[in-house]
Parts: structure tokens; C-alpha cells; sequence
């Protein structure tokens, strides 16, 4: 930008944000109590001065919006907001600061270049210290692409950080830790067969937010749940975000990925902002209207409501918050194509006025029936950090939520627990106990064994305890119940027979997740044994402990060799996803039940109350007369488990599966497979074995 003083008009109030066109950019911003408004045009993010200051007046105000039109203003210009008003935090819950520089709320881009959260937690100038917005324009050659749509009964959930998918150096990528960094490696998704990957928090983030003593040991916010600008990429993950780059990088990637058929998914966090409580920062909300943003006490409104664990509630059920988040998401479908988001704590988005919980929350139902949404995927984490629980009751049909329940069941009964059988049955089915009476269907499920927050897989069976002190909490943070198991040694050993049984445990856990009724989620990395050496909460290691080593998918081909294999083992099963759910009624073309359970016999019941029994066998048909059935075993006893085969009018069984076996026996592909001579099979202890039969 030029030292010129650009002319002004008045401009409009809509749309808020920076929008350009052939004659300059208009500005606007929403602040009710606002007295007096000043906008700061400067050369770069990193500019010591503004090199044009402008002060709006009455002719710039249209109720509370706050508008200038600025011509002739290039694309790529940074700017910051000035605002003062009334500072009354503990009566009205106001903070203004007419010296804090803030972030336009609608900002497409911004710099954390000069970024000190410690001057924005204090009052006055952080002028030289403060994040800034840049100007942009949504142009882009899309070459023909649209947000991406697989029917959620066929979709294989990858949930994945941008950084940390290729930021060790085994990745071998040219664009570490970067959008860029994960288009290169779009060709192993492709490979592996997932569907859709889930990215961690994308919209820009505050990678300053962590407590003193986690700061003290140089570390940074890496997960990303600490988002102030929901409508900029995060500039961490930009190769030159000091361009203002951050929309063509990112869209670069969705197109990337949706060439190669795979849909993204973004979790998006707009339960709380990375201005924390009290004592956090003024980046934008706070400095802005943080009396409508955010939940308050009602008898003193210095004191934010924390419903979150992050020291703010968003107040989503306010008209204007509640408008703010429906554009914002409906912005990401309509400019940036993405498929879907998953709602980060989305239960406290279920919270009105003094955080009371709604029955029919007005941001829930208005993101549901959105028009621009409706072809979008929405999966909530069904509870907030205050104890809401609402697996199975989140308001809503269309939302899908991360089954709690599920990973928690799964893993007991992998672990070797007694009494699971009866509710591992209805997890793997679909959990109709839990939504099919609200007229919802199996794909309301996201199953899920592992995800971001706790252990991996390899850990899960891996570490009896959580071993977090390099978070610099003392061991504190992170949950303490992950119903894990080592299996007879803590953590990393040479003993080939513990790391033997650790290897089927992993193998067992895969089997059941893709067998399963319902969206299968996948945790990157787990396809390969990657560990975080027993952390279960690497929110701030941005380093080696959870960046993705690549040299294990290399050391540990034959999980990735099986886990490739599993998936394909799904997809060719349209039985394995069923949009209704299983009646266990005959079907009238085959004669046999969509899914029968066996007991001590063959067609006998199991044993549903019996608290001793550690394996499950059902039957599953073919969705029709091509699709061959399968006949499944899990045995997580310690003995050996003899099963019999069903017969099938002109058809074989052969064995699929067996986690048991060395690879490349564990898992065989159709075309390898034989018809078994017997009519029984033995199971060992702690395997799971799955059999396709074929027509004579």
C-alpha cells in the first residue's frame, strides 16, 4: 500500500467485514455501545504505524454498524479496528478500550506476526503487538468443483492436524505443517481409502493460549481449540501468509482433495474464543460487544460463565451470535467448499440466557435447516466440559454425533472386561437404543475407538496410565480413565510376545470399528502404530510427540497393510452400511435374517446376561442375492472358542480374517480366498474372525 490518503464515503453496513469491488473496499463493523470508531490502514502486517487513520462519525453509523467506504483501496491492505465506549465490566459487562487494537470479527485473513498475548490481557496501546486483518477477495478458479457429497453411509471418517501430518521430516514433503505440506500427501488417502478427512481446528487460532507453566517450557497452543477469527485460515498453516494467501491455500487443498474424492470435514470450536475469562486478552468479541458474545454472570458481568473449560461460554443463542456463526459456516460451504464440520463441545451451543439448557436451541435448529447447509454434514460432540451430556438426545435430526458410548463399550470389551457383550451388540449395530425411537438412523452414530483427545491406538494398548508431565501441568491434565491396558509392561518394550498380543489388540480394534453400523472415525496414524509415548493430551507438543513418524508406516506395513484391507473389506459390503437400521427379521429373497446372533449353538440366543462371557457371533446377510454375507466371531476370552458355520443353500464359507495369524494370513482378499473344508473353526483367545461366504 501507498502513503496516499485514500477518499472516503460513508459506505454501508452491509456486508460486515472488508469486501472489496473495482472502486475500493467497503468496511463494517457491529458495535452497539460503541462512542466513537476508528479504522487503521497500514502498509504490512508488520508495519510499526498506520499510515492512514480514519475516524468514522455519525454519517458512518446505521444503527449499530459502524461503515466506511474507503476507494479506491488495493486488495492486500492490512488493517485493525479502534473502538471506544464504556468500560464497565462488572455492570453492563462492557470493555472498551479506545488504545486496543481489534481484529475484525469478519476478517478472511489475518497476521499473528507481531502477536503478544500478554499485551492484549493488559489495559492500553498494544499497537505494535496486536494481530491484524487483511484485505481479500473470494476470486478463485474453482475449475468446476463443488462441496463434495458421499451418502454418510458410506463414509470413512480420517480425523487429522494439519501441522502435524507432515511437519517430522519423514513425511518428506516439500511444505511442512502446511496446507500445501497435506496435498502431498493426498495420494496415501487415496491409497489407505478413506473418504473423508476431519481436520482439527483450521480457522485461525491463538497458538499463545497455555497455561504459564506449559508456556515456561516453550510450548504453544498446537491442537488449534482456541479459535478468535472464524473466518480466516489459520495463518500457521499458510506458506506466505504475510501475502494474505490464506483463502487460495486453503482452497487449493479442498480442490485437491475432492480430485482425489476425498470430502473435508473442519471442527470448528464456536463454543468459546481464545479470549478466555476475565483476565484473557481483547482481540476482538470482548473489545467489541463481549456483553452479547459471551455467556455472563447475571449479578456481575466481569465474571464469564465457563461451561467450556476455557475460561468463556459464546453466548450462541443470542439472535446476533447466533447470525454470526450461521453465516460463518454457511461462508465456508458457499466460498471454501468444505463438506461438513464437527462441533467442538457442541452442547454448550444448547445453552440460552444464564447458560440454561434449551430444548429447542435456536442456533442448532438454525444450522440444521440452513438451505446452504443442507447437503453439509454436521456431527456434534454431543457434551460440554459442565457435565451436559446428550449422546443420543442432541437436539436435532440431521446432526450425527460422536458416540461416546460406543468408543467406551468397544474398548472395555477389547480390553477384556466382563458384562459388555449385551451393549457391544447394540453399539455395533447401529446404537438404535439410542436414536432409532427419535426417527433417526445408524449413520446418527460416529463410532469411534481413538480421536485426537487421549491416547492413541497403539497407546490405548500400550500405557495403563496417562503420562503427560512434559505438558508442564504436572500430570494433571488429560483424562485419567481411558480404559486402557499394557498388556504386562508400560509403554515401549523389546518382549515379542507382549508386543505380539499388542499387535492383535490394534488388528481386533479396526475389525470391530469397520464392522460396525453406523460412520467409522479413524484417528491418523493409528493405521501404523504412531504413539505419543503415553501422552493423552498433546494439545500444546507441537514436536516429535505428535507429529506423525512417518518411518512407522514403513516399520509396521502389516498394520497398514491390514487396516487398507479392512476398509476395501467394508466397502464391498453394502450390508456393513445400512442407512436403517437391522430388524433381525427374515429377508423374504433369501430366507435368512438381515443379522441373527448366536449362543452356545447356532440360531440359539447368546447368553445376554450371563456377565462371564467375553465373545459375541452373529450372522450377517447380504443387503441381496450378489452380495456375499458374513459370518463374524470376537472372542476376547482367554480361551479358545469353537464355532460353527452356518449353512447357506449353495454357498461356502471362507475365511476372511483372523487377527490372530501373522500377516499377510490375518487378512486374505477375495480373490485369495479358498472355501473352507469343515464346518467349525476355532477362535484363539483375544481374536476376532470374520468370514465371506461364495456361491458354489
Amino acid at each position: 500500500m501507498h502513503k496516499k490518503q485514500y477518499s472516503l464515503n460513508p459506505g454501508n453496513p452491509y456486508p460486515l467485514g472488508a469486501k472489496p469491488n473495482s472502486g475500493g473496499v467497503n468496511f463494517s463493523i457491529f458495535s452497539r455501545y460503541a462512542t466513537s470508531v476508528e479504522l487503521l490502514l497500514f502498509e504490512s502486517s508488520e508495519s510499526e504505524y498506520p499510515a492512514q487513520v480514519i475516524t468514522l462519525e455519525q454519517e458512518n453509523r446505521t444503527f449499530f454498524s459502524w461503515h466506511v467506504f474507503v476507494k479506491e483501496l488495493p486488495v492486500g491492505t492490512w488493517y485493525t479496528w479502534r473502538i471506544d465506549g464504556p468500560h464497565d465490566p462488572s455492570g453492563r459487562g462492557l470493555r472498551f478500550d479506545k488504545q486496543k487494537q481489534i481484529l475484525d470479527p469478519w476478517a478472511r485473513a489475518i497476521s499473528q506476526k507481531n502477536w503478544d498475548r500478554g499485551a492484549a490481557c493488559q489495559p492500553g496501546d498494544n499497537l505494535n503487538r496486536s494481530m491484524r486483518c487483511v484485505v481479500v477477495d473470494d476470486e478463485y478458479d474453482w475449475e468446476g468443483d463443488k462441496p463434495y457429497n458421499i451418502r454418510s453411509q458410506k463414509a470413512i471418517v480420517y480425523e487429522l492436524h494439519v501441522g502435524g501430518f507432515t511437519r517430522h521430516p519423514s513425511a518428506q514433503v516439500d511444505k511442512p505443517g502446511t496446507f500445501a505440506g497435506l496435498i502431498e500427501k493426498i495420494p496415501y488417502l487415496k491409497e489407505l481409502g478413506i473418504t473423508h478427512v476431519e481436520l482439527l481446528p483450521v480457522m485461525a487460532f491463538d497458538e499463545q493460549d497455555v497455561p504459564s507453566g506449559t508456556a515456561a517450557l516453550g510450548l504453544r497452543n498446537y491442537w488449534g481449540y482456541s479459535t478468535h477469527s472464524f473466518f480466516s485460515p489459520h495463518p500457521g498453516f499458510c506458506v506466505t501468509p504475510e501475502q494474505g494467501t490464506h483463502l487460495i491455500e486453503f482452497k487449493d487443498l479442498v480442490k485437491a482433495l475432492h480430485q482425489a474424492g476425498i470430502g473435508v470435514i473442519l471442527d470448528v470450536v464456536f463454543n468459546h474464543t481464545s479470549e478466555a475469562g476475565t483476565n484473557g486478552p481483547v482481540i476482538n468479541f470482548k473489545g467489541i460487544a463481549g456483553d452479547v458474545y459471551y455467556h455472563l454472570d447475571s449479578y456481575d458481568k466481569s465474571i464469564f460463565l465457563d461451561y467450556t473449560g476455557c475460561g468463556n461460554t459464546i453466548n450462541a443463542n443470542h439472535p446476533l451470535v447466533s447470525r454470526f456463526i450461521i453465516s460463518c459456516l454457511e461462508y465456508w460451504v458457499r466460498e471454501m467448499h468444505v463438506d461438513g464440520f464437527r462441533f467442538d463441545l457442541a452442547s454448550a451451543l444448547a445453552r440460552g440466557e444464564s447458560g440454561a439448557v434449551l430444548h429447542d436451541p435456536p442456533v442448532l435448529w438454525g444450522i440444521e435447516l440452513s438451505e446452504q447447509l443442507a447437503r453439509t454434514k454436521l456431527i456434534a460432540e454431543a457434551w460440554d466440559a459442565a457435565g451436559l451430556y446428550q449422546v443420543g438426545s442432541f437436539p436435532g435430526y440431521r446432526w450425527a454425533e460422536w458416540n461416546g458410548r460406543y468408543r467406551d463399550v468397544v474398548r472395555r470389551f477389547i480390553r477384556g472386561d466382563l458384562g459388555q457383550i449385551k451393549e457391544l451388540a447394540t453399539r455395533i449395530c447401529g446404537s438404535g437404543d439410542l436414536y432409532e425411537f427419535q426417527g433417526r438412523l445408524p449413520i446418527s452414530s460416529i463410532n469411534f475407538v481413538t480421536c485426537h483427545d487421549g491416547f492413541t491406538l497403539n497407546d490405548l494398548v500400550s500405557y495403563n496410565e496417562k503420562h503427560n508431565e512434559a505438558n508442564g501441568e504436572s500430570n494433571r491434565d488429560g483424562c485419567n480413565n481411558s480404559l486402557s491396558y499394557n498388556h504386562g509392561c508400560e509403554g515401549e518394550t523389546a518382549d515379542p510376545v507382549i508386543l505380539a498380543i499388542r499387535k492383535r489388540q490394534v488388528k481386533n480394534v479396526f475389525t470391530v470399528l469397520l464392522l460396525s453400523q453406523g460412520v467409522p472415525m479413524l484417528l491418523a496414524g493409528d493405521e501404523f502404530l504412531n504413539s505419543q509415548r503415553g501422552n493423552n493430551n498433546g494439545y500444546c507438543q507441537d514436536n516429535a510427540i505428535t507429529w506423525l513418524d512417518w518411518t512407522m508406516a514403513e516399520r509396521n506395513a502389516d498394520i497398514l497393510r491390514f487396516v487398507k484391507m479392512m476398509i476395501a473389506l467394508r466397502k464391498r459390503h453394502s450390508s456393513l452400511m445400512r442407512r436403517n437400521f437391522l430388524t433381525g427379521q427374515v429377508l423374504p429373497e433369501r430366507n435368512i435374517p438381515d443379522i441373527a446372533w448366536h449362543g452356545s449353538s447356532l440360531w440359539t440366543a447368546p447368553e445376554w446376561e450371563n456377565h462371564e462371557v467375553r465373545h459375541l457371533v452373529f450372522t450377517l446377510a447380504g443387503m441381496d442375492a450378489d452380495e456375499t454375507d458374513l459370518h463374524v466371531a470376537f472372542n476376547m476370552a482367554d480361551t479358545d472358542l469353537r464355532i460353527e458355520l452356518p449353512v447357506i443353500e449353495s454357498r461356502g464359507w471362507c475365511l476372511s480374517v483372523d487377527t490372530s495369524l501373522a500377516s499377510p494370513e490375518d487378512i486374505v482378499s477375495p480373490d485369495q480366498q479358498h472355501v473352507l473344508p469343515g464346518s467349525h473353526y476355532v477362535v484363539p483367545p483375544k481374536t476376532v474372525v470374520v468370514f465371506e461366504n461364495r456361491l458354489f
